[in-house]
Parts: structure tokens; C-alpha cells; sequence
């Protein structure tokens, strides 16, 4: 489909306020508990520390992305499925997922920069799931770690876009990695008027559709979050 023939399908994507989102409060090092209101059984533990960079916080996209993931999922349909997470921060969604979620392809590649990978080997630790996540590094705009799944059928993007400057770099990286099979789920909050300049241009390459099956939908989406 062209990127005009999804204009026209869908005038109204994206359609946010143009004020501006203040960014949440920064927080201290600690670690969190989460079952995402009942749909873990047992807890995700998850540390936080903003010692090495702003992805060791929990960022709301995450948060609504995690619930969704383990809402659809979480009785089956990723079996056998290749699981990679970008800019994962502590990992919150993909660890959430494998803790959820069951038959995927193990090992799942949470990954992000190398500030970022003694906090995602952490987590993965704290959670034991050593034996279905590995923690990786995956710059963005640099190709593909050579033992990870060039073209998975799962990309995971929670809060990547929020440093303009990594645009084209992000752009790339999904481009490299959304192949043919691929589903990306991609959740983002709005904060200022350029992060839409990223979503338009992804729209030149990718068949972006707002997901129809969340009951979630109306509250995040007053807080500019879309998924």
C-alpha cells in the first residue's frame, strides 16, 4: 500500500494535540515490581538505575506495550515465534513477554546500547530467565549482531523515539530488521511536534496500522501514547 493510499484510508493517524508532554519525573535507583494489573501470575522484578542513561527508568510506552503483549499473547500465538527488542532499556517489555508468554523461539534478544547491557544482563538474572533471554548489544544504524535473527517475526519498540537526531538511525535499523513475515509492535509517546516527523517517514516504508483489539486504547491515548 503507498504511503498516500494509507493517508486516505486514514486521514486521522496519529491525530494528537500539538502541546507539548512534560517528560515524568526522573526517579532513584530501586527495583519495581510489576504484574501488570493480574496478567503476570508471579511478579516481573525489574531494577531501575539512571546511572549509565535515561532507558535504566520505566517510560509509559513500555508499560502499555508489556500489558498488551501479555493480553494477546499470554495464552499462546508465539510458538515458535523469533523474538528481538530494540532500544530495551532494563528490558521491561521483553522480559514481561518471556515471563508471560510461552513456546517462543529461545533464545529472545533484548537489546540496546552497551550503557545499557549490565542492566539487561541484571534483570534477566533477577528474573531467572537466563535460559530464554539473552541481552545484547544493538546500536542503532550499525548492522545486525550477526548471532541474532536478521529478520525476526517479533520486533519489540517501546519509547525509542525521543532524541531526534536518532531518527534516520532507528529508521534504518527497522528497516534492516522488518522483513517480509516481520510484525513489529511499536509503541511511542508523543512529546513534542517532531517525533511525528519519524512516524511520516516510516510510513514511506511500512504498512503502520494502529492496533483495533486493545481495551487499553482510550486511556493512554489521552496521554498522547500510541501503539
Amino acid at each position: 500500500m503507498s504511503d498516500n493510499e494509507l493517508d486516505e484510508k486514514e486521514p486521522d493517524f496519529f491525530n494528537f494535540s500539538e502541546d507539548l508532554v512534560e517528560l515524568p519525573q526522573i526517579k532513584q535507583a530501586g527495583t519495581a515490581a510489576l504484574d501488570f494489573d493480574g496478567l503476570l501470575s508471579e511478579e516481573l522484578k525489574l531494577h531501575e538505575d539512571l546511572t549509565n542513561g535515561c532507558g535504566g527508568q520505566l517510560w509509559p510506552a513500555g508499560m502499555v506495550l508489556s500489558k498488551y503483549m501479555l493480553r494477546k499473547f499470554g495464552h499462546g500465538g508465539l510458538e515458535n515465534k523469533t523474538i528481538v527488542e530494540i532500544g530495551a532499556g532494563g528490558g521491561l517489555v521483553g522480559l514481561a513477554v518471556a515471563k508471560g508468554c510461552h513456546g517462543f523461539q529461545a533464545p529472545m534478544y533484548i537489546t540496546d546500547q552497551v550503557n545499557m547491557l549490565e542492566l539487561m544482563k541484571q534483570n534477566i538474572l533477577k528474573n531467572d530467565l537466563t535460559q530464554l533471554v539473552q541481552a545484547k548489544v544493538y546500536d542503532w544504524g550499525e548492522a545486525c549482531p550477526s548471532d541474532m535473527p536478521s529478520q525476526p517475526d517479533i520486533i519489540l519498540a517501546a519509547d525509542c523515539v525521543y532524541f531526534e537526531p536518532a531518527f534516520p538511525l532507528l529508521e534504518k535499523t527497522l528497516v534492516d530488521l522488518i522483513g517480509d513475515n516481520s510484525v513489529c509492535y511499536f509503541c511511542f509517546k508523543k512529546r513534542r511536534r517532531a517525533d511525528m516527523h519519524f512516524i511520516k517517514s516510516i510510513k514511506k516504508s511500512f504498512n503502520v496500522t494502529l492496533v483495533d483489539d486493545d481495551p487499553d486504547t482510550p486511556t493512554y491515548s489521552k496521554e498522547n501514547i500510541s501503539l
